[in-house]
């Protein structure tokens, strides 16, 4: 009998042991399983949407037999209208022209502004930083972008108006509504790319003789070289795609302008402004789509930048 019992023990155990083996291989293909179906619905969510905005793109040049060189090189936007020989007015060249103006001019404003508070929230006063400074970035990147449009209509194109000239509306407007959006997002991501220097490195330059600011600009920047550089890159992707704000301040004048004050258009401006009243399989709704073909690729040049960037440690 005990000779039985002990046997119908190991059989319980080895039972039980089976079990636990085999509900740990389940639980294991299941978590693979979800995973790789997660996996699988974003790749296909981006090649879904890369095929229709480049398939709806293509169709200014494919169906309606516009020019692809006239379309990047071209000053006149018209898509409703024909040229001599049958094909739709689509020179884009004044709102690519007014997209990167405005991203670069914002981008280079922007830029010292954001890495000296990221400086001065890391390595000069790092507890004032944190207590008051983060919230304070944190709740600008929270302000929807209807809200920095507005306040540019209302107090930064009459302050340009008034003090520089012009009608107010324009490259510059945007650009200072731009770089007070893109301040926040350069400013955190730096902040985060100066923390992620090891201590030992600043301890060796001022070990060395090294003043504190020597340290910061020889040292900690040339370090944190690459993340300060992504976060640039970053800023400038979202300026790049920044729609509602831009619109309200830039004028929407599909022209290229000879000052700064003069009224100019983007890509996202106009875009936004025309979706609305064209119709599906139209010239107009075709050279649109091109615009966001335009975009999405420039989106994607931006991001290969910023992975190109993260590759790079300097320690």
């Amino acid at each position: 009998m005990k000779g039985e019992s002990i046997l119908e023990l190991k059989d319980i155990k080895m039972t039980e042991k089976q079990w636990n083996s085999s509900t740990k291989i389940w639980t294991e293909k299941r978590g693979r399983i979800i995973t790789l179906a997660s996996v699988s619905i974003m790749i296909i969510i981006a090649v879904s949407i890369l095929y229709f905005v480049a398939s709806k793109g293509f169709s200014t040049f494919t169906v309606n037999k516009a020019s692809i060189l006239d379309f990047f090189t071209g000053k006149l936007w018209k898509p409703g209208t024909l040229d001599e020989l049958g094909r739709p007015i689509v020179g884009a060249l004044p709102l690519i022209f007014g997209s990167f103006a405005v991203t670069l001019l914002a981008a280079v404003i922007c830029a010292p502004i954001a890495i000296g508070a990221a400086i001065f929230m890391t390595e000069i006063s790092p507890k004032f930083g944190k207590k008051f400074l983060q919230p304070i970035i944190e709740l600008l990147v929270g302000i929807p972008s209807v809200v920095y449009g507005f306040i540019g209509l209302s107090v930064v194109v009459p302050f340009l108006r008034e003090n520089i000239g012009g009608s107010g509306f324009g490259i510059l407007a945007g650009t200072i509504v731009l770089m007070v959006m893109i301040l926040p997002t350069i400013t955190s991501l730096s902040v985060d790319a100066i923390e992620a220097v090891p201590m030992q490195i600043r301890e060796a330059s001022l070990a060395l003789g090294a003043t504190r600011w020597q340290t910061i600009y020889r040292v900690v920047l040339k370090t944190s070289l690459p993340g300060l550089l992504t976060a640039i890159v970053f800023g400038m992707a979202r300026a790049f795609g920044e729609a509602l704000a831009v619109q309200m301040v830039i004028g929407n004048s599909t022209v290229i302008p000879h000052s700064l004050v003069e009224p100019a258009s983007t890509l996202t401006s106009i875009l936004t402004m025309g979706m609305g009243y064209t119709v599906m399989g139209h010239a107009e709704n075709n050279a649109l789509w091109s615009l966001a073909l335009v975009l999405l690729l420039m989106s994607l040049v931006f991001i290969l930048i910023i992975r190109i960037l993260g590759r790079r440690r300097i320690y």
